[in-house]
């Protein structure tokens, strides 16, 4: 099945607005619907041109057969950037000025070789393309020329060793059917992010990704023990041993270089057996800060939960939290911050780290408020890019960011993060709501996800970039990092090279040249071009 083309996941699963959050956001937001009637699939131009006939007779060749070689509008119009709210109000505006000129099928490590091979021989660029989930540009590079490289049938479990607790898995395995392949051995990787019900392994890696029980499983670039690259020179392959002084870790080049550098093309991660127990709970505290000393105090003393979350004033009394609840807390004007626990593991390990947190919150001024939100939390917590779609439809605009910094920055980050957003939507005529909550927990610092919804604008695209900017400035302002999770792309490129600094953009580049010296790669995603 095939995402939604104009939205997120599954048709099945969107659903439109409750008219009573309809009314909300018209009163609250001055949100109006825009009065024009959605473009159907079949009815969207598609503006660029195909891949010359011999460049597709050489990918034909590349993978075994012209069947895995599509040109066809609906393939190329599917592949059209990623799934950020920009990227949706333009194509469903009709603006395909992003469409690659083929959408490419491998099979395997030696058929993307031999794709790069075909590409670098007919110049044109090249686009891995996992879940297309990417919320910053990750798909949409600085060429027209170019294709989409499909990696949907390298979607393989290719080894488990139970002893070592590994897995090999190839880059075009969806989150779900990964899960599903492990846990009919045993195990599970134990990685759930929000996009979980469609993005890829291979897409993981090359991003970063963070799920939402990082707590307890980590980061996905935590997991992986090894990668196997291709790239327009070769292949690269890391990951001897779970640790090694051997030199610098290739590894975490290849991790989170967003197709830049090579295409990923199988991944080795650790794995852990099925939890027999899976709690989830929610919790109540009278303040975001107070919130935040509590989660600060179960990240660097113990026990730290599988998943731990918090969400502020804001966001606890619209109730994003709960997706499926939205809107219930405006009855109850003093909400607090709602945080949600969660423990997986034996039965006695559970039970155990449960009583051990619940009377460190307590201590910290927490209230338990019982099951319900937890288990509410855990049923709709891969509901909001869903949300987002309905919200859209109404005529609201939503977005999110994220970045994460120390703990004793996280105070002035959130303030900074959220005036930066309010001031400027502000002063363009769209007041905002926007939200927030702790995504992420470390010893050291933790992750702040922000949600902003407001009305449209004149220009639903264009109104949304001079806030994201400011939002930027000020997190590279207080210290934070322009991304935890979601990754650079283009949309973040100009803040990271200035996070990262030139002398290490330079090294950077040096690598991309050494690996990709035509710059066939996702051209201007992640690194600025040459």
């Amino acid at each position: 099945m095939d995402m939604l083309w104009n939205g997120w996941g599954d048709p099945v699963k969107a659903a439109p607005l409750p008219d009573s959050v309809t009314a909300l956001l018209r009163d609250l937001l001055g949100v109006k619907p825009r009065g024009t009637e959605p473009l159907a699939l079949t009815d969207v131009p598609v503006s660029g041109p195909t891949a010359a006939p011999a460049a597709l007779a050489a990918l034909a060749d590349a993978v075994g057969g012209a069947e895995h070689v599509r040109t066809d509008a609906e393939s190329r119009i599917r592949h059209t950037r990623g799934k950020s709210t920009p990227d949706l109000l333009r194509i469903r505006s009709g603006d395909t000025t992003d469409v690659p000129q083929a959408v490419v099928l491998p099979g395997s490590h030696d058929e993307v070789l031999a794709v790069l091979r075909a590409c670098s021989a007919h110049a044109l660029a090249v686009v891995p393309f996992g879940g297309g989930t990417s919320v910053v540009g990750g798909l949409a590079p600085e060429r027209r020329d170019f294709v989409a490289l499909d990696l949907r049938r390298m979607d393989g479990l290719l080894d488990l060793d139970p002893v070592s607790r590994t897995a090999v898995l190839q880059p075009g395995l969806r989150a779900p059917q990964a899960e599903a392949l492990l846990a009919g051995r045993g195990f599970t990787l134990g990685h759930f992010p929000q996009s979980f019900e469609w993005a890829t392994v291979g897409g993981f890696a090359a991003a970063r990704s963070s799920g939402q029980a990082s707590a307890g499983y980590g980061r996905f670039d935590e997991m992986v023990l090894g990668l196997t690259l291709a790239t327009p020179e070769g292949t690269v392959e890391t990951g001897r041993a779970p640790r090694s002084a051997a030199g610098p870790d290739v590894r975490q080049l290849i991790l989170g270089s967003e197709g830049a550098f090579g295409v990923i093309t199988s991944v080795t991660v650790r794995v852990r057996p099925l939890p027999e127990r899976r709690v989830y709970e929610g919790w109540r505290f009278a303040s975001f800060d107070e919130g935040a000393a509590a989660l600060r105090r179960l990240a660097q003393d113990g026990p730290r939960p599988t998943v731990l979350r918090l969400s502020d004033e804001t966001e606890t009394l619209i109730g994003l939290a709960q997706p499926d609840a939205i809107g219930a807390g405006l009855a109850n004007s003093d909400a607090g911050c709602l945080a949600i626990t969660g423990y997986e593991g034996t039965a006695e390990d559970t039970a155990q780290r449960r009583e051990q947190a619940a009377a460190v919150l307590r201590e910290c001024g927490g209230t338990l408020v019982g099951a319900e939100p937890g288990e509410r939390w855990a049923h709709g917590r891969y509901s909001a890019p869903y949300l987002r779609d309905a919200l859209l439809d109404v005529g609201a605009f939503a977005e999110t960011l994220e970045t994460a910094a120390f703990w004793s920055r996280v105070p002035e980050l959130y303030t900074a993060v959220r005036t930066a957003l309010t001031d400027t939507l502000t002063e363009a005529g769209t007041p905002p709501l926007v939200m927030c909550h702790v995504s992420h927990v470390y010893e050291n610092g933790a992750s702040l996800y922000f949600t902003v919804v407001s009305a449209q604008g004149e220009d639903p695209v264009t109104h949304w970039t001079p806030a994201k900017h400011a939002a930027n400035e000020a997190i590279l302002a207080v210290g934070g990092t322009i991304s935890h999770h979601h990754g650079v792309g283009t949309d973040h490129r100009d803040w990271y090279v200035r996070e990262a600094g030139p002398l290490a953009v330079d090294a950077l580049r040096a690598v991309k040249r050494r690996l990709d010296p035509e710059g066939l790669l996702n051209p201007g995603v992640l690194l600025p071009t040459d």
